[in-house]
């Protein structure tokens, strides 16, 4: 058996989507989560958009976690629970995977997950692209030369209509760009980390300032990646336990999540393994966070049985 085939039996994870075509199933081992559940102290200027920006949650979320109003107002020192957990929905030899529907990135180095962060994305009327792709065109302190389709939109909704924006405070792409071969898609910075998490872009890939820079540092000319849209994930971690994470359909490509989740635990022999109470549940709410789903794991005793 060569290294490829026994890296991939190496992984227990499975990660299943259905693009426009038609469903595809694909399995990674083993499965990995990022983020977890952690107190949070609010810090002045904080709001829910804010706070879920940052770490990957929807201000519902957070609010409906909290018990506490989504237009709620904050007050410095006050503690919020956040479990902002997601399915890593592949792993990469090296390179960035963007996966659309969650707004996640991640970005790999020999097999290792390096980084990783929530990022605002493309608006339905304006999506981001999926596809694989080459890094063409990292730059500091980049030039904004504002699109044609954008000057239009600027001129349709009465704003002053501008062809460039030289660095600074003003520009919308903030200190780091990261241009891919995607045509006029790349990752950058924003001078509005509250629209993180969220789809209000041009199509291109939003990042915190500290995010990006930290990825700046790292990713190279010529590396590849691929922009993926993958709602529905269903893993199962080594220790046995079961997590499905649920994303909305924001580009509305057709997506039914319990058909994914019935063919992705069949296929893992894990279909007697789930709560499916709590499975609707999730895919219910679908709050885009990973969620423990499975049956309780057998705990063994000492006379080599289970209880």
């Amino acid at each position: 058996m060569n290294s490829r085939v026994l890296s991939v039996l190496a992984w227990l994870v499975f990660a299943a989507w259905m693009p426009v075509a038609g469903a595809q199933e694909t399995a990674a081992y083993p499965a990995e989560l990022v983020g977890g559940p952690f107190e949070y102290t609010v810090q002045s200027g904080d709001s829910l958009t804010r706070i879920g920006a940052r770490f990957g949650v929807e201000q519902t979320v957070l609010a409906r976690t909290n018990d506490i109003k989504y237009s709620a107002m904050l007050h410095p020192g006050q503690m919020l629970r956040i479990d902002n957990r997601h399915i890593v929905p592949e792993r990469l030899e090296g390179g960035i995977l963007i996966n659309l529907p969650q707004r996640m990135l991640y970005y790999f180095q020999a097999g290792k997950l390096e980084i990783h962060y929530p990022v605002g994305l493309g608006r339905p009327s304006w999506p981001t692209p999926d596809g694989r792709f080459k890094v063409v065109d990292p730059q500091e302190n980049k030039t904004w030369h504002v699109p044609k389709s954008i000057q239009e939109e600027m001129r349709r909704e009465g704003k002053v209509v501008l062809t460039k924006v030289p660095p600074g405070p003003d520009n919308p792409l903030g200190k780091h760009w990261i241009g891919l071969s995607l045509p006029g898609i790349g990752i950058h910075g924003t001078i509005a980390p509250a629209s993180i998490y969220h789809f209000q872009s041009h199509g291109c890939i939003r990042s915190h300032p500290d995010d990006i820079a930290a990825l700046f540092q790292r990713v190279t000319k010529g590396e590849s990646g691929k922009i993926i849209y993958t709602p529905v994930l269903l893993a199962r971690l080594e220790d046995g336990r079961i997590f499905l994470e649920v994303n909305r359909d924001i580009y509305k490509k057709g997506i039914d999540p319990i058909t994914i989740v019935e063919r992705s635990a069949q296929a893992q022999g894990i279909s007697n393994m789930l709560n499916w109470d709590k499975v609707k549940d999730v895919i219910r709410l679908k709050e885009g966070l990973a969620r423990e789903v499975g049956l309780p794991v057998p705990v063994p005793v000492s006379n080599g049985g289970t209880q």
